[in-house]
C-alpha cells in the first residue's frame, strides 16, 4: 500500500492537501510530471506495470501511456491510475482509479454533501447514497452502463455487449471550498463486489491534514498536482 498526498492548484487557487492510501495493484500515472519529463516517466511507469516484460515491450508501450498521461493531466485529474489484480484462476481483474477536485464554494461540508446528494439523486440512472466517512460526510453514486461493441473489435467477429460499472464518491473538503471526487471504473463486472470493497477501504483512509505535524505523521508521500 502507498499513502498518497495531493497538493493541487486550479486557476491559481491552492487546493488544501488531501491524503489517502492506495492499495497494492494500483499503478499511478505520472500526471504531475512536466511535459519534458513525461517520456522518461512513462517508460518508468510501463516497467512497473509490466515487470515481466522486456525492452521491446516497454519501448512500444511507453508512447501510449505517455499520451494517456497527458490526456489525464489535461483533464485536471490530481491522481490517475490503473488497477491490475492477479487472479488465482489466471488473468487479471482491472479498473481505473482517479481523483479530482473542483471548487464547490461551501463553508459547511455537510450542507455541501446534502446539495450533491439532491443533485445526483434527481437522475434515475444514479444510485446515489449518503456516506458517513471518518473524514466527514460524502455522497456515493453508482452507475451501470451497457455498451455495444462493433464487430470489428470483437474476437467473434460479431457485435457484442459489454457491461461497465462506475463508483463515484464526492467528498467535500472540511478545510476549504472544494470537493474531491474519487472514481473507479471497470468492465470486469464479475469482480464488482471486490472493487466496491476496495473503494470502501480507500475511503476509510481519506484525510485532510491541516498542519505540518499532521502531514509528517503520514510519512513519505507521492505527490500529484493539477
Amino acid at each position: 500500500m502507498a499513502t498518497v498526498q495531493l497538493n493541487a492548484t486550479r486557476d491559481a487557487e491552492i487546493i488544501p492537501p488531501i491524503t489517502f492510501v492506495a492499495p497494492e495493484g494500483i499503478h499511478a500515472l505520472p500526471v504531475d510530471i512536466s511535459g519534458e519529463q513525461r517520456p522518461a516517466a512513462a517508460l518508468e511507469f510501463v516497467r512497473s506495470l509490466f515487470p515481466g516484460g522486456d525492452d521491446r515491450l516497454w519501448q512500444t508501450a511507453a508512447p501510449f501511456y505517455e499520451l494517456v498521461t497527458e490526456t489525464m493531466a489535461s483533464a485536471g485529474l490530481a491522481f490517475s491510475g490503473f488497477g491490475l489484480f492477479a487472479l488465482e484462476t489466471g488473468g487479471v481483474a482491472h479498473c481505473s482509479f482517479t481523483v479530482a477536485a473542483y471548487a464547490s464554494d461551501h463553508t459547511d461540508p455537510e450542507i455541501a454533501a446534502q446539495g450533491i446528494l439532491a443533485i445526483l439523486a434527481s437522475d434515475p440512472m444514479n444510485d446515489a447514497r449518503w456516506l458517513d466517512l471518518p473524514c466527514g460526510p460524502a455522497v456515493s453514486r453508482i452507475t451501470l452502463r451497457e455498451l455495444t461493441l462493433s464487430a470489428g473489435i470483437t474476437a467473434s467477429g460479431g457485435q457484442a455487449r459489454l457491461l461497465t460499472g462506475q463508483i463515484q464518491i464526492h467528498v467535500p473538503f472540511p478545510t476549504g471550498p472544494f470537493t474531491a471526487v474519487f472514481t473507479v471504473d471497470t468492465a470486469a463486472m464479475e469482480y464488482w463486489g471486490e472493487f466496491c470493497d476496495m473503494t470502501t477501504a480507500i475511503l476509510q483512509t481519506v484525510s485532510f491534514p491541516v498542519s505540518a505535524d499532521e502531514l509528517d505523521a503520514h510519512g513519505p508521500f507521492s505527490e500529484a498536482s493539477v
